[in-house]
């Protein structure tokens, strides 16, 4: 797969891309019309498709094929705290996208430096990123929500779950503690770490503490950290 390209919704045999998506297969790439190009709806469909009109504001092609690509058999939940600079979460969610992160929710602790997020802006730094190496699944990513709201819902039991935070005490390194072919929950605080009582009130609710390493990270260098270790354990 060399290239792909994105359309939220792809119903029957054909499809009409927006003026968006036209101009840029059409003006920026100069495809003709016969061009065989691969279009995702983010789901974990794959389709194959024709250009039958290369109009640049309504450009048509037929589905020629369809395939399904499941997840694989881990999962990588990120809980993380949004920074002060929001362009850093923007290139965050872009490079872990590409990695291959499966959910993001942005939780608002006691140190937070920002109470809400662009979820748009965030969403499309995820699809450009899916686009970009060739992945089929978007990301669900999740507004923000405050840490105690997130900890009492019942529906994470079912995560491995893990807190990252600045202690020179703690044992073992995420990839040492962690096991491969898990659904993983991990939480990052903001720059300002997490508070006592938040730590306190994560491991009551099972999550295990991890390091990261030995060097203080940024938020989003800790972001990106967690979710290249977890793939870097599956692979």
């Amino acid at each position: 797969m060399t290239q792909l390209f994105y359309q939220e919704e792809i119903k029957g045999t054909e499809m009409i891309l927006d003026p968006e998506e036209s101009r840029h297969l059409t003006k920026v790439l100069r495809k003709p019309i016969g061009d065989i190009v691969l279009f995702t709806n983010g789901k974990g469909s794959l389709y194959t498709c024709r250009i039958t009109d290369n109009n640049p504001k309504q450009t048509k092609l037929v589905v020629v094929s369809q395939e399904f690509v499941p997840k694989p058999t881990h999962y990588i939940h990120l809980a993380i705290a949004p920074t002060k600079n929001s362009d850093r979460m923007e290139w965050m969610m872009e490079k872990i996208t590409e990695i291959g992160v499966d959910e993001v929710t942005f939780i608002q602790t006691e140190n937070s430096e920002r109470t809400q997020v662009n979820y748009e802006r965030l969403r499309k730094k995820a699809i450009t990123a899916c686009k970009q190496s060739c992945q089929t699944w978007i990301p669900d990513i999740h507004e923000m929500t405050d840490l105690d709201t997130f900890l009492a819902d019942k529906t994470l039991d079912t995560y491995t779950k893990f807190i990252c935070y600045v202690d020179e005490t703690i044992p073992g390194h995420l990839i040492q503690v962690a096991e491969p072919n898990q659904s993983y929950l991990v939480l990052v605080g903001p720059e300002g770490d997490f508070g006592p009582g938040e730590i306190s009130s994560a491991f009551q609710r099972g999550f295990t503490p991890c390091s990261l390493g030995k060097n203080k990270l940024r938020t989003e260098t800790a972001g990106i950290a967690v979710v290249h270790t977890l793939q870097l354990l599956n692979t």
